[in-house]
């Protein structure tokens, strides 16, 4: 996969020059370019805001520096990303949807936004990170870059690492426990030590389905639920069975 970010202050991106994305980097399972498109900018002072027509607070980016930078990369069939909180709110789906393609560029704007111009034309995908006003978009692309390389193949340690995540199946995830299996009084589930699997696999779906229903309830309408889930949660809830 190859990624381009067009931004202002590619230096922000540091921080993905580690972990699982440092990575996917060095096993060349992703590419990640930055372009500043203000090296675009045709203006003599290099400026890429100007005023908005009919008046308003702030500024915004302009079209051309921007038209120019997009027309400057290689030829290819690209989702093309620009960060907005006027957008469709980032999810799993989203990021498991974006991991099967092969040209992924993030447009990461400033100011008041983008001149509409650059929306219309230009761009594929217009996207929030969730229902609040950064004063850039690269954090938002940060997020989003993080969250889509670590669902390629084999990037993560195990092929099924990402399976279970809370949002994949629907559901938030169940907790994790680790050793030692008592610590300071604090103990395992005596489930996750029997050795059952079948026992186990049904406790993580409860727990998952408990833990959602506490903190997401929104979320059991767009999951397909068996009878065993409807039961377990009129169990622990009252729920009824429609």
């Amino acid at each position: 996969m190859n990624i381009t970010v067009m931004t202002l202050f590619p230096e922000m991106f540091t921080s993905l020059n580690h972990s699982i994305v440092a990575r996917a980097q060095e096993e060349k399972r992703i590419e990640l370019n930055y372009v500043n498109f203000r090296d675009y900018s045709t203006n003599r002072h290099g400026r890429v805001d100007d005023s908005p027509y009919g008046g308003g607070a702030g500024m915004l980016l302009t079209p051309q520096p921007i038209f120019d930078a997009v027309a400057a990369l290689p030829e290819a069939k690209r989702r093309i990303i620009v960060l907005t909180p006027t957008g469709r709110r980032f999810d799993q789906r989203l990021a498991e949807e974006w991991s099967q393609e092969t040209e992924l560029v993030f447009l990461c704007g400033h100011y008041e936004g983008f001149d509409q111009r650059i929306h219309d034309e230009l761009v594929t995908d217009e996207v929030s990170l969730g229902d609040f006003v950064l004063t850039g978009g690269e954090l938002a692309a940060m997020t989003m870059i993080d969250a889509t390389v670590r669902l390629l193949p084999d990037v993560l340690g195990k092929s099924a690492s990402h399976e279970d995540d809370s949002f994949s199946t629907g559901l938030l995830e169940y907790p994790h426990y680790t050793r030692p299996a008592n610590f300071r009084g604090l103990t395992v589930p005596d489930v996750l030590l029997s050795g059952n699997h079948a026992r186990i696999e049904t406790w993580r779906r409860q727990q998952a389905l408990k833990r959602t229903l506490e903190r997401r309830p929104d979320l059991l309408d767009q999951v397909t639920l068996s009878d065993a889930d409807r039961h377990y949660l009129q169990s622990i809830s009252g729920l009824s069975n429609d």
